[in-house]
């Protein structure tokens, strides 16, 4: 079990490097434990596995200030559990009234809400960054241009790894700046 904790620590440093998250940015969890266990799916979740995880993602939440958004399974449509004071600094206001439970929200979302100061639910989110544990389907709570993240870490226990960052859109077409190179003047328009 403790094998679990020292592989995600290792992933969230990697997505840490590829998304120089900065502090208040929002990263949405998605984490089947049963997939983790080898099991299916929704059908084995583990307050034990979720316990582990939230070790980790904690950590990496007081190390760099970034806000964690939790996943809920499908049976809540896919809500995500966040503390208050992020609800209010982004100033998001779709909650909904449910409480997650390992049987309707999964066992990492209704383990995050027990330990979290004051959470709230909400339906959606537009995340910075994003960790998915066992192919829960986060990216619909992404920022909509999301970028692949590669990792040393594959797999976390069972469950298959994915993590992803965001950019801005790049817009202007073939003649577009997207840095700004200090060295030289820069180009009339016609």
């Amino acid at each position: 079990m403790a094998q679990l904790s020292k592989d995600l620590e290792t992933a969230l440093d990697d997505l840490q490097a590829a998304a120089s998250l900065q502090e208040g940015d929002i990263v949405v969890v998605g984490t089947s434990t049963s997939e983790v266990k080898g099991e299916h799916i929704g059908k084995a979740g583990s307050m034990e596995v979720a316990e582990q995880l939230w070790s980790a993602l904690n950590a990496f939440r007081l190390k760099t200030g970034v806000h964690l958004a939790f996943q809920c399974c499908e049976h809540l449509n896919r809500a995500l559990v966040i503390e208050a004071n992020t609800a209010r600094h982004w100033r998001l206001e779709d909650t909904v009234s449910v409480i997650p439970m390992p049987k309707a929200g999964g066992s990492m979302a209704s383990f995050a809400y027990r330990h979290m100061e004051s959470p709230v639910v909400l339906e959606t989110i537009r995340a910075h960054a994003g960790i998915d544990i066992g192919d829960t389907l986060i990216g619909m709570h992404l920022k909509q241009v999301a970028v692949p993240v590669r990792s040393s870490v594959k797999s976390i226990g069972s469950a298959h790894l994915t993590l992803a960052r965001t950019r801005p859109k790049l817009i202007g077409g073939e003649r577009a700046v997207y840095t700004i190179d200090t060295t030289s003047t820069p180009d009339t328009c016609e």
